[in-house]
């Protein structure tokens, strides 16, 4: 993997982690004023909106930077289609608003979702500028849009709450995030849409991403059904638990996603006919990002119940176990990415959907014999489902990139060590100490950074050889190899 893909995978991670910070900081804010019912609420309204949100964000947009020679017409093409397949699907969902409402017994959930569902008219032009980026590389732009974005939404999202306007606070933080990171693409990147629509084109580009788009649909289907289920079956307080202690690991993981994402597959797609190169760049980028990764996750569930109790207060208590599910879940899926990454690269999206298909059936199946016990059991269902996935996909790669099992095993078992050591002591401290929260979190921070740091030391993984060395170029001003 050379340097120009390296750097433009840290370069989305730092823009993706600084703008999740001020988020995750905002989010904590936000949580010690709204409460649980609030979130769940929003996390309901989500679960339409992600689906509508799938249809201008996925199959067509990842087409364009599969297509090694997409132009500006390709581009306009998917642009107009986008804008009008959106006006649809938000007529659609401003019709339905009420009948989900009613079967929610939730009368606020009308308005709500017909002002959130605003956000797909400017999902459908954001995706095109995010795949214009990502096709050609450019990811340094994203850089300025997105800090900006969220510290402006930020802002709007704590006026409000602090002024008493509850799940709107939300809502209109979310709206605004994504309104102002388009406005910003739309100056600083060159691509602007031609008045031009061919349909030839656009069918060219529908073989290829519909079988994106429906591994889209099916993913945000089975992501999001524990939401549709625990918040009629149960209540809105329990999903805002379940919805919080989810979000906690997976502001990690999903940012991390759509920085290996944007990078790993217009670099693969570049490459696709050399799989040797494909493989590499595969087993590089697991290596870096499970270095980053490991022991995120690992020190997230360590610090866990203090990082609650400190952060949110303990009315959010509750979630505790959900963010232990989360991280695991999450640790299990960090290899999976670059793969798919390798498999939509090659045009082999079809084994990319069967895959999840197999895996998704037993959770359904698992969800069906569990849902009336307990909301603690319908999130164990994810962790089983997961395990299966993982356990099919470590076996196809071998057969379709030709990456080894036991290459596999040893390009990640050296950080699992590492992040394993670093979790026992945290994780122990934090059991049996009974201290100030607010210390003993400081406290465990501290030693997990340490121990994992002095670990990076003595056995120098890849991730930390190469971190290092693209940190020393960042402030030294050394010249990127392209």
């Amino acid at each position: 993997m050379n340097n120009s893909i390296s750097n433009n995978i840290l370069w989305r991670f730092a823009e993706r982690f600084l703008a999740q910070l001020i988020a995750f900081i905002v989010s904590i804010i936000l949580a010690r004023i709204l409460l649980p019912e609030h979130y769940g609420t929003v996390a309901l309204v989500n679960v339409f909106i992600l689906f509508a949100d799938v249809f201008v964000e996925s199959g067509l947009p990842s087409a364009l930077i599969q297509k090694k020679d997409s132009d500006n017409f390709d581009f306009s093409t998917v642009f107009y289609f986008n804008i009008g397949f959106s006006i649809i699907l938000y007529v659609v969902l401003f019709f339905l608003a009420p009948i989900i409402s009613d079967y929610y017994n939730n009368y606020l959930l009308t308005p709500v979702i017909r002002v959130l569902s605003i956000r797909i008219f400017i999902a459908a032009f954001n995706s095109i500028q995010q795949a214009y980026i990502s096709k050609n590389m450019q990811f340094k732009k994203f850089f300025l849009a997105t800090l900006f974005g969220t510290i402006v939404s930020a802002a709007v999202g704590i006026i409000l709450a602090y002024n008493g306007f509850g799940v709107w606070a939300l809502v209109f933080q979310y709206l605004s995030n994504i309104l102002i990171d388009t406005i910003i693409l739309f100056f600083v990147i060159k691509w602007k849409p031609l008045l031009y629509f061919s349909l030839r084109r656009l069918k060219y580009l529908l073989k290829y991403g519909w079988k994106i788009l429906f591994e889209g649909l099916a993913a945000t289907f089975y992501s999001q059904i524990r939401n549709l289920i625990i918040g009629k079956v149960y209540t809105e307080i329990d999903l805002g638990y379940y919805n919080r202690g989810d979000q906690f690991p997976g502001l990690i993981m999903n940012n991390i996603n759509t920085s290996i994402n944007s990078v790993l597959f217009p670099a693969m797609s570049k490459v696709q006919e050399d799989n040797n190169q494909l493989v590499t760049i595969l087993r590089k980028s697991i290596r870096i990002t499970s270095y980053i990764l490991f022991p995120m996750l690992f020190g997230m569930a360590a610090i866990a119940f203090n990082m609650v109790i400190v952060l949110l207060t303990d009315k959010w208590i509750d979630c505790v176990p959900f963010i232990y599910i989360a991280c695991f879940i999450q640790f299990i899926t960090i290899g999976m990415y670059p793969r798919h990454q390798a498999l939509k690269a090659i045009g082999r999206s079809d084994i990319f959907m069967i895959e999840h298909m197999m895996s998704r059936v037993i959770g359904i199946i698992l969800l069906i014999l569990v849902y009336r016990i307990s909301v603690l059991h319908i999130a164990l269902t994810g962790v089983v489902s997961t395990i299966i996935l993982f356990i099919i996909i470590v076996t196809t790669s071998k057969k379709y990139s030709n990456y080894k099992i036991k290459d596999q095993i040893s390009d990640v078992l050296v950080l699992v060590l590492m992040s394993l050591i670093m979790f026992l002591p945290t994780f122990l401290f934090g059991y049996f100490v009974n201290i100030n929260p607010i210390l003993e979190l400081l406290i465990q921070i501290i030693m997990g950074i340490t121990i994992y740091f002095i670990l990076s030391i003595i056995l120098k993984p890849e991730g930390f050889v190469f971190i290092i060395g693209f940190i020393r170029r960042l402030f030294f001003c050394q010249k990127e190899v392209n």
